[in-house]
């Protein structure tokens, strides 16, 4: 089985691209992401592959790092959702941002992918709420900020923001999204009211 490929890039199509590896040409079909990443006809590239083979095909999908990789095969465990919609998904959001969507189950965000409907949006976050906590930890600024909050060493307005948000009544993972979320815009000087404020905006998307 093909896991990844090194090589320079011979081809960049519109869902898929061809990687000259030693004179051999594979190709991979991509999310949108990773062929805007890569650089040209020409220019050195990297993919790590998901290998299909079926009784009448083989088929290589690329993805620029091994967490996508991950969550294309993640997305597939869901039902209804095959190579085609996990693409599709992956094409839309990163990685971080898919994380943050099914942590504060937001359907809408989700269903912004190509031939995604509100249903399997729905089944997407539902299905991966339990199955995808150690993937929650690449929303940008999260697994330091639930790293800080387990050591007791979180800046207060952040534990108290956090402590506001669970008591009422979302679970501590969530509300520490929310809260790592509203940093992200709000900044580092930001008070715990502001931070409550920004995180129930999270909230409610």
């Amino acid at each position: 089985m093909i896991g990844k490929l090194k090589g320079t890039v011979d081809e960049i199509g519109e869902d898929h691209c061809v990687i000259d590896v030693h004179g051999v040409g594979y190709v991979a079909f991509c999310p949108a992401r990773t062929l805007a990443g890569l650089s040209g006809p020409g220019e050195a590239a990297v993919l790590f592959i998901e290998t299909y083979v079926r009784e009448d095909m083989i088929r290589l999908y690329g993805f620029g790092t091994a967490l996508e990789r991950e969550w294309f095969r993640l997305l597939q465990s869901v039902q209804g959702v095959g190579a085609k919609v996990a693409l599709a998904v992956l094409s839309t959001l990163a990685p971080s941002d898919l994380a943050n969507a099914i942590a504060l189950r937001d359907i809408a965000m989700v269903a912004r992918a190509p031939g995604v409907g509100k249903k399997v949006a729905e089944r997407i976050v539902t299905e991966l709420k339990t199955k995808a906590p150690a993937f929650a930890g690449e929303a940008t600024g999260t697994i330091g900020l639930k790293q800080e909050l387990g050591e007791g060493v979180a800046p207060a307005p952040v534990a108290d923001a956090v402590s506001a948000l669970t008591n009422l009544g979302y679970s501590r993972d969530i509300a520490a999204n929310a809260v790592a979320a509203a940093l992200k815009a709000a900044g580092s000087e930001a008070d715990s009211s502001q931070l409550i404020r920004l995180g129930l905006k999270e909230l409610a998307r």
